[in-house]
């Protein structure tokens, strides 16, 4: 509640939430956390990608992020490609209307600040930085919570996103290496801290130790084609990444383990489909997930986790489940070191199944050390959170704001 001469704080959450990556929507609801346990009084809606899934989901109000819905898709004929321009002029003005409405606008984690997987400039980077002027210009107060970042080669691309982390009132990274990225590319980064990923704030299911025989093996797969700049050559990056993928799963199915394939965004599903297929045998199966939380519980019953995409690694290690990596890019490398486990990380351009077999049983060999690491590692991470939560109250919103939060928080 709110005392009778005060306006509510108005807060936008922006993003691609809601459009099928679980990642997002995990660090979309960790906020949502946040702002429903220290500032309830707060009137949140979202500019988005699925606006029906968060409004359903979340259950506050949402408007899609761009006017023309056809946005991601590639525009080869005359009127799509006008469609797509008339678009960004008409998505200047819905993002400057929306944001002018707000108090404070967060943009919660995920990687925006990066192009380690293909991204045009005009897409998302373009969005972001429609939003971040247009906070600067309104007087809202825009906060880059927790995001990710890394060097990018392609000057229109790097332009956006450095303008927009400039023009931003807030900025703190996931990891140290995106904070030298953003440095690297001409950002004043003196203030900026880094914080673990907002997904370690979620709630995390319960865990036991395996016991007896070895158990299931949870494989998180992706539809991986490299990154920005693997455009030509994706689709044998991708076939590589899949056949190396695929004559593993193989081989624990001969070990007679369990295989549980999991994705963490709906285009993964033919991945797991071509496994499938390949592997046929009613030791592999397949599992239907629409959170972060579906995913911890089924990482949580697995023996050892190995995974490509980022937020299915944070799952992982969350529940703190032995993992190994199939890294696509740094910040899986940095995670996984952050984590205490530098030692397993696998390319994913390169999937040797040999090699990567390898790995994976000296990762159960340690399987009971490594699982007392990852305890210790998450509490450090839980902690280091509710830090940021703290400062990003003094940094956001008015005093009267977290008196009042501090307030409710001594209501017994």
């Amino acid at each position: 509640m709110t005392s009778a001469d005060q306006t509510p704080v108005r807060v936008g959450v922006f993003g691609l939430l809601g459009s099928g990556n679980l990642g997002n929507d995990g660090s979309l609801e960790a906020v949502l956390g946040y702002l429903r346990a220290e500032h309830p009084e707060a009137v949140v809606d979202a500019l988005c990608g699925g606006p029906e899934v968060v409004a359903t989901r979340y259950r506050i109000p949402a408007t899609r992020l761009h006017w023309y819905r056809g946005e991601y898709r590639t525009a080869s004929r005359a009127g799509a490609i006008a469609a797509k321009g008339l678009g960004k002029l008409v998505d200047a003005v819905r993002t400057a209307a929306w944001v002018r409405r707000h108090d404070v606008v967060i943009v919660p984690g995920m990687g925006v600040l990066e192009a380690t997987l293909p991204l045009r400039p005009w897409g998302f980077p373009y969005a972001l930085f429609l939003l971040c002027a247009s906070g600067r210009l309104f007087g809202t107060r825009v906060a880059l919570v927790s995001v990710g970042a890394d060097a990018i080669g392609r000057r229109p691309t790097r332009a956006l996103v450095r303008w927009s982390a400039r023009l931003a009132t807030y900025r703190s990274y996931r990891d140290a290496l995106s904070r030298d990225a953003m440095r690297a590319m001409g950002v004043d980064t003196e203030r900026d801290k880094v914080y673990p990923d907002l997904a370690f704030a979620l709630p995390t299911p319960p865990t036991s130790a395996p016991s007896g025989p070895p158990g299931p093996v949870c494989v998180g797969v992706m539809a991986f084609h490299g990154g920005n700049d693997d455009r030509a050559r994706a689709e044998e990056i991708h076939r590589r990444y899949l056949d190396g993928t695929t004559r593993f799963v193989r081989v624990l199915v001969e070990d007679g383990r369990p295989v549980r394939l999991l994705t963490g965004d709906e285009v993964d599903r033919p991945v797991v489909a071509a496994i499938l297929d390949a592997v046929d045998s009613p030791l592999v199966t397949a599992a239907e997930a629409a959170s972060l939380a579906d995913l911890m519980k089924q990482m949580a019953a697995a023996d050892t986790v190995v995974a490509t995409r980022y937020h299915n690694l944070i799952c992982a290690l969350k529940v703190g489940t032995p993992t190994l990596a199939l890294s696509y890019a740094a910040k899986s490398d940095a995670l996984m070191a952050q984590m205490g486990l530098a030692a397993y990380c696998h390319p994913a351009r390169e999937v040797d199944a040999g090699r990567l077999l390898e790995q994976f049983r000296a990762l159960e060999q340690r399987s009971a050390e490594l699982r007392r690491i990852l305890t210790e590692r998450n509490l450090v991470a839980a902690r280091r959170l509710q830090h940021q939560f703290t400062s990003l109250t003094a940094a956001l919103f008015p005093a009267i704001d977290h008196a009042h939060a501090h307030a409710l928080r001594e209501v017994p």
